[in-house]
């Protein structure tokens, strides 16, 4: 039983900050699984971006909803900010195109630094990532300051420790949308996707 524990944890901790040849598996993975995509972009769909709006994506992975993201903000710019070398280097191949065009602008860095971006953002979002940050109030009031007047932030979670279930998804509800108030947004709404453990998406304004 340690073994096998030993074992998982090495997996999960792939997903949480990929590396080495094990990291580039699990990106693959995450960019392929086909609720990961679709729970990536239909967190893209709920924030209604907008063709000049300047996007911030926190912990973007493969890019999945990086390349959407550029897709509809054809006029604005997507930043985006990931720990891990093999998931910047995955997202900047499958983002290429917006990348050579000046549009989509991917980053090595971490939500606990968070570089200039150059101008008030329109919105943010982090799909999975928010439970995996150090004093996440301090980090989200960080991001609603970084945010223009009306702007919308969009935290994401689809519980994957095992045994996760409708009851799992809804406390990460309860978790999320009370770090968002304690960080000074408001009127947080829920938004649930019905998969297998659904997905929640907690959005604010600030």
């Amino acid at each position: 039983m340690e073994v096998k524990d030993r074992v998982l944890r090495r997996v999960v901790n792939q997903f949480h900050r990929p590396h080495g040849l094990g990291g580039s598996l699990a990106g693959l993975v995450m960019a392929h699984r086909s609720s990961n995509r679709e729970r990536n972009r239909w967190v893209v769909s709920l924030l209604s971006v907008q063709p000049s709006d300047r996007v911030l994506e926190v912990g973007f992975g493969p890019g999945i909803a990086t390349r959407e993201l550029s897709r509809l903000a054809s006029r604005g710019q997507i930043f985006g900010i990931d720990h891990s070398q093999v998931m910047l280097q995955q997202a900047s191949k499958r983002n290429s195109v917006g990348i050579r065009a000046g549009r989509v602008d991917l980053r090595l860095g971490s939500v606990e630094q968070l570089p200039d971006f150059g101008g008030p953002l329109d919105k943010i979002l982090a799909v999975n990532s928010v439970g995996f940050w150090p004093e996440p109030v301090a980090r989200l009031s960080e991001l609603r300051s970084m945010l223009r007047p009306g702007g919308e932030i969009a935290i994401a979670s689809q519980p994957r420790c095992p045994g996760a279930t409708r009851e799992t998804s809804a406390r990460a509800v309860t978790e999320i949308a009370g770090l968002l108030r304690e960080a000074g947004f408001s009127d947080p709404r829920v938004e649930t996707l019905d998969l297998e453990p659904p997905v929640v998406c907690v959005l604010a304004s600030k």
